[in-house]
């Protein structure tokens, strides 16, 4: 878990997602399209991506993608969507330091 709280700290936006995951792959060209280049873990992909997948669910994550900005667990595609259409997306990006103006 230290590790876990390592990792999305190091950076303004972490995705945890699966190459094979649709959802996955429309929020990654929501930030792309946003001019934000998030960090992308490929659980499926990297060497201890079931450990990490184990260590989120202990943050109550089940599925992908899981995104965390600013160092904090925003939730997967159902929330990062609902951000957007609220128009809060942005602005907490701008916040994070993963998007300028």
């Amino acid at each position: 878990m230290d590790r876990l709280n390592r990792i999305v700290s190091e950076r303004p936006v972490v995705i945890f997602s699966k190459s094979s995951c649709i959802l996955s792959h429309t929020i990654k060209s929501l930030f792309n399209d946003f001019g934000v280049n998030p960090t992308v873990y490929e659980l499926d992909e990297i060497a201890r991506g079931r450990e990490i997948e184990q260590a989120l669910s202990g943050f109550g994550c089940s599925s992908m993608p899981i995104v965390f900005i600013g160092g904090e667990l925003v939730g997967g595609a159902n929330e990062i969507m609902s951000l957007q259409l609220k128009s809060v997306l942005k602005p907490m990006l701008i916040r994070a330091g993963a998007l300028w103006v």
